[in-house]
C-alpha cells in the first residue's frame, strides 16, 4: 500500500502516521489487554466523581455525611476569582491558550530536565484527567505495567488523549470547576469548597487572595504544605504562589507586598457534622437505605444524594442531653454500689472468676493470637495481659491509659449504656434515635441491633389479650399466690410467680390497677386465663417481630426484644389501633435537587379503636392508680394544661435491664438502660430498677420538649375516644392508706426508698401513694368535661395535702441540685 508513494520521505512519514493511529486505536480499545482502561466518550460526558451524600433532619439541619472522599461540588460562579487566578498562575499559565496539551511547555520541560532542572509540564487538564479517571490506578493498568519505561510512556499518552477529549467536550471554566472539585487538600478533604470550610471556615466565594494562595500552594504537596501541620512551609509556599500571581499580572506590586506581608491566619471549621448521637443515626440510616441503594443502583458514599430524615434535630438534641445527664449519674451510682468489687456475677450473686478471660476469647484479637502462637496458652495470655498505651472512654472526657486487653475488658464491662427512640405513630416518623452513649467507643446500636429482656414493659400485651378476650379494665382479680401448671418435656411442672416485694396483699384489684401497679400475680393469672399463645399473638400484631416463646411467664418479659420493636408496638395503642411501620427517611433527592424517592409508613389496623383507647386508658394507670409505677414522673415539670402520660416501667431479673415506655398524646418514647454484659448489673431495686434508671431519661427529655414552643408539642390530655366505648372502664379504685410501695420487676422494683441508701442521688423519696392519688383526683377534677374521669371513692379518711404538686417539684429540684453539686 505504501509502495505507491514514490517520495521516500513522504512514504516513511505516512508509515509512521499510520502506526501512530494504529497505536492510539489499540490504546483506546485496550488491545489484547495491554494498555488497560481508557475513559470512553460516555465517561467524559458523565465523569464518575465521588460526591458526598448529605443527611438532613426534618427541620433542615445538616446532621451527617457519607463519603469515600469528603467532597462537596461547587459551581464556577461560586468560586472566588482569586482562587482561579492563583491556580492558573501557579499550575498552568498557558491554560487558556492550549487544547489540553501544552507543546511549548513540554519542549521547555524536556530541555530543562536534560540540563538538570526537572520541571513538570502537565497542564491543568492533564491533572484533571489523572484525578478524575485515575489513569494510573490498577484498573487502568494493562500487561505493559511489567515494563517500567514503557508503562510510564503509556500512562502519559493516555493522559494526553483523555485531556484532549476533555478539552473538546468542556469549556475552560467547566474544566477549572471540575479540577477544583476533585483535587485533594489533605486531612481527608477533597474539593475547594470543603477545603475552604476546613482551613478558613468560609464559603468558597468569600476566600481572600492570601487564603487562595495558601490553598493553591497545597496542591504541590498536601502534607508538606499543610497549614495546620507545617505552618512555616505553608507560609513560604503561599508567598511563592503570590510571586507567580505578580509575575503574570494577576497582582500589582503593591498588592503583592500587601498580601505577602500578612501572617498565616487559619480559622478551622468542622467537617464532622452531627454529634455522637448523630453518628448512631448516620449508621442507622446507612443500614436503613442499604437495600434501597442496591435495588436502585445508587452509591450512598459517592452519588451526592440529599437524604432527608424524619429526625427532628431539636428533639434529638434534647434526647442526647437527657441521656448524657442521667447516664453520668447512673455511672457514678454504679461505681459507688460496687466500689472495689467486681460486678460480674451469677444469679446467686457469686463472682464469675474467669469472666475477663472468657470475654477475651470472643475477640478477633484472640483468634489472631491463637493462629500466631499455635494455640499456646502461655503466649496468648502473655499478650492478653501486656499493657499498652490506649485511649478509653470516660464521662470526664477521653483519657489515655496503659491497659492490657484484659484490663480494657474489665474497664468497659462496667460501663452502662442506653438506647432511646421516639416515634410519631400517626405518620410513622422516628423523631429521636440515640443508639448509645458514644458512637466512637460503642458502635453497637442499642435501638434496633441490641435485644434485651423487656421485663414488665411486656405486661400490657397480656392485658391487651384480656381485653380482646372480652374482659374490661374494671374486671377484678385477687392478688394472691397462684400455682400455674405447664408441660416441660412431657412432664407437668408448676410455676409459682412471686410479686416484686415477695408479698401478696389478698386484695381484689381491677385490671387497670394491677397493670398500673405492675402486680405479677394478677398478670400471671390473666396470662393463664387468656393463654400465653394469645399474648404472643397480640404482641406480634402490635409490632413485635422477635421470636417469642409462649411460656407461662411470657407476660413478665423474659423474651429479648429491641427498643425499636417496643416503641412500634406501643405506638399502635396511641394510633387508634393502627400499626405504623417506623420510617427513618422521608425523601431522597439527587445532586441536582431532583426528587428520587419518597417514603411513607406502611400502616395496618390490628386493633379496634375501642380496644386501642382502653389500652391507653390502662397505660395511664401507671400515673393515676394507687402505687402506679410511673409516679416518679411527678418530679419533672410535665403536668401543665391537665397533661396526661401513659407509661410502663420494667426491670428484668437481677436488675440487668431497666426500661421505660412513655406515651403522650403526640409521641411514644422507649428507653433501655443496662450494661452490654448481662452478668454485670446493679445490686438492688433501689439502684437498678427501670423507674430509677430509664424513667428519668424520659422525664428530662419530655420536660425539654414541652418547654420548646417551636416544636408545637404541648402538654395536654389524650383525645377523647372517637368511637363509643361499650366496655365498663371508669371504675373506682380503693386507695389503701397503708400502701406505700410500687414495684415493677421480675424480682423487685420498689418506689419506696429506705433512708439508709448510700447513693445520694436517690435520697429524695417520691410522693406517697396517697398524695399522688389525691393529685390525680385534683387534676381530673380540673379537666374539661369530655376528658374527665369520675373521682374515685375512698373508704379511708381523706388525706390532707400538705404541699402542692409545684412545691414538691421545686423541693425535689433543689435537692437534686444540691446532690449534683
Amino acid at each position: 500500500m505504501f509502495r505507491r508513494i514514490k517520495n521516500t520521505r513522504l512514504r516513511y512519514a505516512a508509515i509512521t502516521l499510520y502506526f501512530i493511529v494504529i497505536f492510539f486505536c489499540a490504546l483506546e480499545i485496550n488491545f489484547l489487554w495491554l494498555f488497560g482502561y481508557s475513559p470512553s466518550r460516555r465517561d467524559i460526558k458523565a465523569p464518575n466523581m465521588n460526591v458526598v451524600s448529605e443527611l438532613y433532619s426534618s427541620d433542615g439541619k445538616l446532621i451527617g455525611k457519607y463519603f469515600k472522599e469528603n467532597r462537596t461540588p461547587v459551581e464556577y460562579d461560586s468560586i472566588a476569582p482569586a482562587i482561579v487566578d492563583a491556580l492558573v498562575a501557579t499550575e498552568d499559565v498557558r491554560f487558556y491558550k492550549h487544547s489540553g496539551i501544552d507543546i511549548r511547555s513540554l519542549i521547555s520541560s524536556i530541555i530543562s530536565t536534560a540540563t538538570g532542572d526537572r520541571r513538570g509540564a502537565s497542564t491543568i487538564t492533564q491533572q484533571l484527567a489523572k484525578n478524575l479517571y485515575s489513569t494510573r490506578n490498577r484498573k487502568s493498568e494493562g500487561l505493559i505495567k511489567y515494563i517500567p519505561l514503557v508503562r510510564t510512556i503509556v500512562y502519559k499518552l493516555k493522559e494526553w488523549v483523555t485531556a484532549y477529549k476533555l478539552e473538546n467536550y468542556y469549556s475552560k471554566e467547566e474544566i477549572l470547576t471540575l479540577y477544583l472539585n476533585t483535587v485533594p487538600f489533605g486531612n481527608n478533604t477533597f474539593g475547594i469548597k470543603t477545603a475552604s470550610k476546613l482551613y478558613f471556615n468560609k464559603n468558597v466565594n468569600k476566600i481572600q487572595v492570601e487564603e487562595a494562595a495558601v490553598l493553591v500552594g497545597m496542591l504541590k504537596a498536601t502534607t508538606t504544605y499543610n497549614p495546620i501541620r507545617n505552618p512555616e512551609k505553608s507560609l513560604e509556599r503561599r508567598n511563592t504562589v503570590l510571586t507567580q500571581m505578580q509575575k503574570y499580572d494577576y497582582l500589582t506590586e503593591k498588592e503583592f507586598k500587601k498580601y505577602s506581608s500578612k501572617p498565616l491566619k487559619l480559622t478551622q471549621g468542622s467537617l464532622d457534622e452531627g454529634s455522637d448521637g448523630g453518628s448512631y443515626l448516620r449508621s442507622a440510616v446507612s443500614r436503613y437505605l442499604e437495600k434501597w441503594c442496591e435495588e436502585n443502583g445508587y452509591d450512598l458514599y459517592g452519588d451526592g444524594l440529599k437524604i432527608y430524615t424524619t429526625i427532628d434535630s431539636r428533639m434529638q438534641k434534647y434526647a442526647e442531653e437527657a441521656v448524657t445527664h442521667q447516664m453520668k449519674i447512673l455511672q457514678r451510682r454504679f461505681e459507688n454500689v460496687w466500689g472495689n468489687e467486681n460486678p460480674w456475677r451469677t444469679s446467686d450473686g457469686l463472682e464469675i472468676p474467669d469472666f475477663p478471660e472468657k470475654a477475651a476469647q470472643r475477640l478477633p484479637y484472640y483468634e489472631f493470637l491463637k493462629k500466631r502462637f499455635d494455640n499456646n496458652l502461655d503466649s496468648i495470655n502473655f499478650y492478653l495481659n501486656k499493657p499498652k498505651k490506649m485511649k478509653v472512654f470516660s464521662w470526664d472526657g477521653e483519657k489515655e491509659v496503659r491497659y492490657s486487653t484484659i484490663d480494657s475488658i474489665k474497664y468497659y464491662a462496667k460501663i452502662l449504656n442506653t438506647g432511646m427512640m421516639t416515634l410519631d405513630p400517626f405518620n410513622g416518623h422516628i423523631k429521636v434515635w440515640v443508639g448509645g452513649i458514644n458512637h466512637k467507643y460503642f458502635k453497637y446500636d442499642h435501638v434496633n441491633q441490641a435485644k434485651r429482656q423487656a421485663g414488665s414493659t411486656f405486661k400490657p400485651f397480656a392485658y391487651l389479650a384480656a381485653l380482646e378476650s372480652g374482659m374490661n379494665p374494671c374486671d377484678k382479680f385477687i392478688d394472691q399466690a397462684v400455682k400455674i401448671p405447664y408441660e416441660n418435656k412431657g412432664k407437668t411442672e408448676y410455676w409459682e410467680p412471686k410479686n416484686a416485694d415477695y408479698n401478696f396483699s389478698g386484695r381484689e384489684m381491677s385490671l387497670r390497677w394491677a397493670m398500673g401497679k405492675s402486680v405479677n400475680s394478677i398478670t400471671a393469672q390473666i396470662t393463664e386465663k387468656v393463654g400465653a399463645a394469645n399474648v404472643v399473638k397480640y404482641a406480634h400484631a402490635c409490632g413485635i417481630e422477635s421470636n417469642l416463646k409462649a411460656v407461662p411467664s411470657v407476660s413478665l418479659g423474659p423474651n429479648d426484644v429491641s427498643v425499636f420493636e417496643m416503641v412500634k408496638a406501643y405506638g399502635t395503642f396511641l394510633n387508634n389501633g393502627i400499626r405504623s411501620e417506623p420510617i427513618l427517611v422521608e425523601k431522597i433527592k439527587d445532586l441536582d435537587g431532583n426528587l428520587i424517592e419518597e417514603f411513607k409508613s406502611k400502616q395496618e389496623r390490628t386493633l379496634s379503636e375501642e380496644i386501642a383507647y382502653l389500652m391507653l386508658y390502662m397505660l395511664r394507670g401507671g400515673m393515676e392508680e394507687p402505687g402506679g409505677t410511673s409516679q416518679a414522673l411527678w418530679e419533672w415539670d410535665l403536668w401543665k394544661n391537665n397533661n396526661q402520660i401513659g407509661g410502663k416501667t420494667g426491670t428484668s431479673s437481677d436488675y440487668v435491664d431497666g426500661w421505660y415506655m412513655g406515651v403522650t398524646k403526640d409521641l411514644v418514647t422507649g428507653v433501655w438502660v443496662g450494661c452490654d454484659e448481662r452478668s454485670v448489673h446493679f445490686k438492688t431495686s433501689q439502684t437498678g430498677e427501670g423507674s430509677r434508671t430509664a424513667l428519668p431519661i424520659f422525664g428530662k427529655f419530655m420536660e425539654k420538649v414541652y418547654k420548646d414552643e417551636s416544636l408545637g408539642i404541648k402538654p395536654g390530655p389524650f383525645p377523647k375516644p372517637k368511637v363509643k366505648i361499650t366496655r365498663k372502664y371508669q371504675c373506682e379504685t380503693v386507695n389503701y392508706s397503708s400502701d406505700t410501695s410500687a414495684v415493677d420487676s421480675l424480682i423487685i422494683d420498689s418506689l419506696y426508698i429506705p433512708q439508709d441508701i448510700q447513693d445520694t442521688s436517690l435520697n429524695q423519696s417520691p410522693p406517697s401513694t396517697q398524695n399522688n392519688t389525691a393529685k390525680v383526683q385534683e387534676s381530673r377534677n380540673s379537666q374539661p368535661s369530655e376528658n374527665k374521669t369520675p373521682v374515685r371513692s375512698t373508704p379511708e379518711p381523706a388525706v390532707e395535702i400538705q404541699k402542692t404538686r409545684k412545691e414538691i417539684r421545686e423541693e425535689r429540684k433543689q435537692n437534686r441540685a444540691k446532690q449534683n453539686n
